[in-house]
């Protein structure tokens, strides 16, 4: 295959990003179609990047046979319909995280794209990223000798609009910010065994009206015995902060940093720096070099690089932790296949 032609579904905020990589930075990829159902996205969106066509109903761009490929950025309560169709209609398919709301609609999602034969790749960009790749190959060269403790940390600098917040549109906070993080844990650490989970709506007490917390941490124990913490919190008010480490018997590796622009201020107020803006700037390289990877692999032949068991395992996590929260009490991952 020379070129990748490929369909977007989805332009918000997450969905204009990869649609300006694919109209412009991904080598052998042509965007032909775009589309969303709001009035006038898909159609500003296709102005201004020169997309050939544009469409309202998703189902319209799933039904031209000009497309190779879909790119799915659509809220995480419609994944299982737009997934489904996709691999109806027999394109490639890339999707945003978490891959759905429960893990029956997973299994579900997994069976269609199985029994269609199509490729289908989750988005996890951290897996992307030159720190966590970096901390990965050390890991394994046992730099540190044996893990004991894993720990990651992600800090939104506000929180999402509340409409975007509510567990039954995005999975909230614990499904949808935590996905990352239990993915890594499991790229580091493998499959978790245990989660004990608290958290709390402290500092914006509006999303008690849709349900969700700003702020959580999820203790793990991994299968083979490791310990783990994940830190949750929409309220980092100096900007976006997303760290983790990794300690083990001989040593520590740490990944993240604060500060966006190498520079220092230095003046008889203090010393200061400024801060990493929001995720955006943070993971750019790895937005799209994930994307990249996605239509390498469809143009060769290849198999996905995430594969839907990632995205089942991190969600199973999620679901864990929001059990836990629930019951207040510590939840067996294996209790999700009774």
């Amino acid at each position: 295959m020379t070129t990748l032609k490929v369909g977007l579904i989805g332009v918000g905020r997450m969905g204009r990003m990869y649609g300006q990589y694919l109209a412009r930075r991904v080598p052998g990829v042509a965007l032909v179609a775009v589309a969303d159902r709001k009035t006038g996205l898909a159609e500003a969106f296709a102005s201004e990047f020169g997309v050939a066509k544009w469409y309202t109903n998703y189902q319209d761009l799933l039904s031209d046979r000009e497309i190779d490929a879909v790119v799915i950025v659509t809220s995480t309560s419609t994944h299982k319909e737009v997934v489904m169709a996709a691999a109806k209609s027999g394109k490639a398919i890339f999707c945003e995280k978490p891959i759905s709301l429960t893990l029956d609609d997973a299994r579900e999602m997994r069976q269609a794209v199985q029994a269609a034969g199509v490729f289908f790749q989750m988005a996890f960009q951290r897996r992307f990223d030159a720190g966590y790749l970096a901390a990965k190959r050390k890991l394994d060269a046992g730099a540190i000798g044996e893990p004991v403790m894993f720990t990651s940390i992600s800090r939104d600098p506000y929180p999402p609009p509340l409409e975007f917040c509510d567990p039954k549109v995005s999975g909230g906070l614990i499904a949808d910010m935590g996905a990352h993080d239990f993915d890594v844990a499991r790229m580091y650490m493998g499959d978790v065994r245990r989660v004990h989970a608290i958290g709390g709506t402290l500092a914006f007490p509006e999303m008690k009206s849709v349900g969700d917390i700003d702020n959580a941490i999820v203790d793990l124990v991994f299968q083979n015995g490791i310990l783990g913490v994940v830190q949750l919190s929409r309220n980092a008010a100096f900007g976006y902060d997303i760290r983790g480490e990794i300690w083990g018997t001989k040593g520590s590796i740490q990944i993240g940093y604060y500060r966006q622009t190498p520079i220092l201020m230095l003046t008889p107020e203090g010393i200061s720096h400024d801060a990493v803006p929001y995720f955006m700037e943070r993971f750019e390289n790895a937005y799209l070099a994930q994307i990249q990877n996605f239509a390498e692999h469809v143009r060769k032949g290849l198999p996905p690089f995430i594969t839907a068991e990632d995205a089942m395992a991190a969600l199973a996590i999620s679901v864990a932790a929001n059990r836990s929260l629930r019951e207040g009490r510590p939840v067996d991952v294996g209790e999700l296949e009774a």
